[in-house]
């Protein structure tokens, strides 16, 4: 196993240390290293090309080091900040959740994008991104190309969304617990909200990120929602059932264990710093896979789709902050 996938990670690796070392340089410092990576990922994927024999550590250190970053950040929250996001909190990332997916769906029938990859856009967008689609493929099966596609868009959008919202929040009179709300409700990878939301603080970042979680949570019913529509649609249609990503099971239990445990202030740095290396690491791997031509084999429609659900998803999420 790990022959096969220790040049990824080499690579990934390699783009990590970049963005570390990028980050000491005049006009760099603002930026954080996770926002450093996927950049550099982005340049290195699309200029020089990504090897194939990299693609499966590239593979494991998106999902496998990712999602377990994501469970190490549950060490920095409590159950009384997790209640701090409020029913408000919850409110807002639901209904963004659904306008946009319903948005999405209704548009691309509009102008004329296949269903299977506008669910697949509309997934991403709502819920949490690359997983969203894989997980709603299950139930759609559209076709490779089509969730490539899709993936590549979500993460493109998803890549702007993370690099400009921070910057729009003083534009917005965003606190930091408002930015967090909206960073959390909006951007499409629980990875991209999370560099958002620190780039803008610790109190941004852990809102940002319980609120994306909370969406993430939604997943599943989505994903049974989009089965049961299926089965009835065709009678060939898939019979899987929906998963519960792992990870936000790991994340809850961890909050709690640390709402409930004094966990030493040296072990709680050191976790910290572990867990912002593998989300780097994330991010730069995030990066290599982001393949820009595949948006242009594609045609210009499903991208137009993409965009829209971006800003749609932008603007709705930001109007029931500023109202709530």
């Amino acid at each position: 196993m790990w022959a096969g996938i220790l040049p990824g990670i080499v690579l990934v690796a390699m783009i990590t240390s970049v963005a570390y070392s990028a980050r000491n340089l005049s006009g760099l410092t603002l930026f954080s290293p996770m926002i450093l990576a996927v950049v550099a990922g982005m340049v290195y994927s699309n200029v020089l090309g990504t090897p194939a024999h990299a693609k499966a550590g590239i593979a494991f250190s998106q999902r496998r080091l990712l999602r377990f970053a994501i469970v190490l950040l549950g060490f920095q929250l409590t159950l009384g900040q997790v209640a701090g996001v409020g029913l408000g909190g919850v409110g807002i990332v639901a209904a963004t959740l659904g306008a946009t997916f319903l948005f999405t769906v209704t548009l691309g029938r509009l102008i004329g994008v296949d269903a299977k990859l506008a669910q697949l856009i509309a997934a991403g967008t709502s819920i949490c991104g690359a997983s969203a689609i894989v997980a709603t493929n299950i139930v759609t099966d559209a076709r490779d190309e089509d969730v490539t596609y899709a993936v590549a868009a979500i993460t493109l959008f998803g890549t702007v969304a993370m690099l400009g919202f921070p910057l729009l929040a003083p534009l917005f009179g965003l606190d930091q617990h408002a930015f967090g709300l909206w960073a959390g409700a909006s951007i499409h990878e629980v990875a991209q909200v999370i560099g958002a939301g620190f780039q803008n603080g610790a109190q941004a970042g852990e809102t940002a990120t319980v609120a994306k979680l909370t969406r993430v949570a939604m997943l599943a019913p989505m994903v049974l929602a989009l089965g049961l529509m299926a089965r009835r649609g065709s009678a060939n249609a898939s019979t899987a059932k929906p998963p519960m990503p792992w990870f936000v099971v790991a994340f809850v239990a961890i909050v709690a264990l640390n709402s409930l445990v004094a966990i030493p202030a040296q072990v709680h740095s050191a976790i910290a710093l572990a867990a912002q290396v593998m989300l780097t690491m994330g991010l730069a791997a995030m990066g290599l896979q982001a393949d820009i031509s595949e948006l242009r084999s594609r045609g210009l429609r499903p991208l137009m789709l993409a965009f829209s659900a971006f800003i749609f998803i932008a603007g709705f999420s930001l109007t029931l902050v500023k109202l709530v």
